[in-house]
């Protein structure tokens, strides 16, 4: 296949990355605009992609592979291992590539607000695009673990460098608990290659799935599968392996945190969803009530948790475990239904994450807090932040007309319809949710207003640019879903048929 469309969109942020080491440190103002202005190319390669597809070009015409390289024994050609460079999407990878460099995008000029070693720090934050768009558009898992593991490094960097006051912890802790998980996914990804001597993920799909082969013993497939399920636990996170994301968005900084919420996380989805559900769709239905009772345990855990916070981020921090929970009780589902809900869940909480961890950057930009307590009256001194950051909070409690309440309530349909009183259970975090989020924004817009605040200056034009994009994104999902649907069906389709549901 021949066309290197997708490899040039991977790899064009090194475009950027190579303009900033002919930049002199000193030149700041310049190394901003250069970062910022890098990431425009695979946001413009990203919705070409789009348009293409729209106008009835095929996926499987992006599709590119060659031969990487060969190992084994050289005198016998069938015993040799070959590993293939194999590139392409689908409707659910494309929207996590639009999700991706808008996100990055927007964070890049969000990014403005960074003092110091503005040089290393874009140039870590443009290696760190290239692994997050790599991950969604490889075809065989040992290609999508070396961008799996490119993620981690720049983000190590990030936070240990330009986090808050315990950085170097929350770094180490990032590191040890994603670490951890990438053994474990590395010793599945091993495993299958060895014994198939394939890493194509359709190829492995079909071999999987013929049970009259017999590669694998119902025990092997047992563990690949539990190990899958462990790995993208550590990354989604699932309870109890969510600390470490905690204090990632406590101490990195927020425009990092925008890229973490808005996307890392959902590569834990992704995994779960082609590998886990692809792969090991039976494995993964005999376990679908414990999965939704995971899930559960996240939402409720998560929601009271945040409704005990009076730091802003660690509000926003718990609500992702909470949000994410809501993803696996879609998938635990098993029905077209619970599974649309979580694929919309994991785009929604993208953009709305996203422009809530910004308007945390602005409120530190102006105040030097996030303390709850301390940001009473915003109303009074700052009213469009104050009017975004109710919408962002509407959005992420589910309120009708924004993106946050069509993938809450696929999700429960779902849900209700495979597990009533487990979803009964779980509408008890949506209420939570609710009280959580007003809280949290009510007490900081119309709660007592702090003297020090009465001169502090609204948000500029460049960032009411920023969220009028994030708000425009949010309203569109929540009016137009089949914005979503249109793309997401055929993989759809083929998830449900995979897991026997409906």
């Amino acid at each position: 296949m021949h066309s290197f469309l997708l490899t040039f969109l991977i790899f064009s942020p090194f475009i950027g990355l190579l303009f900033l080491l002919f930049i002199k440190k000193d030149k700041e103002k310049l190394i901003k605009w250069v970062g910022a202005l890098s990431t425009l190319l695979p946001l413009s390669v990203a919705w070409l992609i789009y348009i293409q597809v729209k106008t009835g070009r095929a996926y499987d015409s992006f599709l590119q592979q060659y031969e990487w390289f060969r190992f084994g024994y050289t005198e016998s050609p069938t015993d040799l291992f070959s590993i293939q460079y194999e590139v392409g999407i689908d409707g659910f990878s494309l929207l996590l590539l639009l999700l991706t460099t808008t996100i990055s995008t927007l964070a890049a000029f969000g990014s403005f607000s960074i003092k110091s070693g503005l040089k290393g720090y874009y140039a870590l934050f443009l290696l760190l695009e290239v692994g997050m768009l790599g991950v969604f558009v490889a075809q065989n898992l040992i290609l999508f673990f070396i961008f799996f593991e490119l993620t981690l490094i720049p983000m190590f960097f990030l936070i240990g460098k330009w986090g808050g006051f315990d950085r170097e912890k929350a770094a180490y802790t990032f590191l040890l608990y994603n670490g951890i998980g990438s053994a474990i996914l590395l010793v599945v990804i091993m495993t299958l290659f060895a014994k198939t001597g394939t890493s194509n993920i359709a190829f492995l799909t079909d071999l999987l799935a013929n049970n009259e082969l017999k590669i694998f013993t119902n025990q092997e497939k047992w563990g690949l599968f539990l190990g899958l399920l462990i790995a993208f636990a550590v990354k989604l996170p699932v309870f109890p392996l969510h600390t470490w994301m905690v204090r990632v968005h406590v101490q990195a900084p927020p425009s990092i945190v925008m890229l973490h919420a808005g996307i890392l996380l959902k590569i834990g989805a992704f995994g779960l969803i082609r590998f886990g559900i692809g792969m090991f769709p039976r494995e993964f239905s005999s376990l679908s009530m414990l999965i939704v009772i995971l899930g559960i345990i996240n939402l409720l855990y998560g929601a009271f948790l945040a409704w005990r916070q009076d730091d802003l981020r660690k509000v926003l921090a718990y609500s992702s475990v909470s949000h994410m929970g809501i993803v696996l009780m879609g998938l635990g589902a098993l029905n077209h239904a619970g599974v649309q809900g979580a694929i919309f869940q994991v785009i929604s909480h993208g953009f709305i994450s996203a422009l809530l961890f910004f308007l945390v950057n602005a409120l530190l930009e102006r105040f030097n807090t996030s303390m709850i307590s301390k940001l009473g009256g915003l109303a009074n001194t700052a009213p469009i932040l104050s009017g975004v950051l109710l919408t962002g909070a509407m959005a992420s409690l589910g309120l009708p007309g924004l993106s946050g309440f069509i993938s809450e309530f696929m999700t429960f349909l779902g849900v209700f319809n495979t597990f009533p009183w487990l979803g009964a259970l779980g509408t008890l975090g949506i209420i939570m949710t609710a009280v959580y989020m007003l809280k949290a924004v009510l007490n900081m817009t119309f709660g007592k207003q702090s003297e020090h605040h009465v001169s502090k200056h609204d948000l500029y034009k460049g960032e009411i640019a920023i969220v009028s994009l994030f708000l425009l994104f949010i309203l569109l999902i929540g009016v137009y879903p089949d914005v979503l649907t249109n793309m997401i069906e055929p993989s759809l389709q083929m998830i449900v048929e995979g897991l026997g549901g409906e």
